[in-house]
């Protein structure tokens, strides 16, 4: 018989060797960055000089001072999950785009924004939040940090996930398919994993 002692062992060990990066990585996973080449998707909008670095995609300056950037999926996506790693500065203005109705015209009026700005003016679309439809309240701050973003679309259901910690929870019908968008607007963004699978 075991004794308690190699139970609560085998249980931490469980425990910690559970992570979301790890969950993401297996079956069904489709890996949008390598860590070596910028993801090859669409850009929409002005250009921003999007490069790899130290296997870290990297974002920090617009071509043009209005407007933003989208890295836009090829495919349409409908029931899937989203996995992001990201490192933000206090000036980043980004997010993901989920079933974007119209690639080459992209808001928040026509797909899910979900949030990565924790210097946005209403904090309560900030960042964690689905832009007009979900509020987020406290806001978390997710600037000078590793952050780990996921977002599972499943039928009329939005879930937000930051860090372990649930944001946002949508039941929405509006978009029902479309392609997703890794947005830049300014300050400093890094991506170290993308990921997404179907459901």
């Amino acid at each position: 018989m075991k004794s308690w002692a190699t139970i609560a062992s085998t249980l931490l060990l469980g425990l910690f060797a559970y992570s979301p990066a790890a969950a993401q990585s297996g079956e069904g996973w489709l890996q949008l960055f390598d860590g070596k080449t910028v993801p090859a998707l669409d850009s929409v909008g002005p250009s921003a000089n999007w490069r790899v670095e130290n296997g870290e995609l990297v974002a920090d300056k617009l071509s043009a001072d209005k407007g933003t950037n989208h890295l836009v999926t090829k495919d349409k996506y409908k029931d899937f999950q989203i996995h992001l790693e990201f490192w933000s500065d206090e000036k980043v203005n980004s997010g993901v785009f989920i079933r974007c109705q119209n690639p080459a015209q992209i808001g928040a009026k026509s797909c899910y924004e979900v949030n990565i700005f924790d210097g946005r003016k209403d904090p309560t679309y900030g960042t964690g939040a689905i832009v007009y439809f979900t509020e987020v309240n406290p806001m978390p701050k997710a600037a000078g940090k590793w952050n780990t973003m996921e977002i599972t679309a499943k039928g009329r259901t939005i879930t937000v996930m930051l860090n372990g910690q649930k944001t946002a929870e949508l039941h929405n019908g509006m978009f029902e398919e479309g392609p997703f968008t890794l947005q830049y607007g300014s300050g400093v963004l890094k991506v170290r994993k993308l990921a997404v699978k179907r459901l």
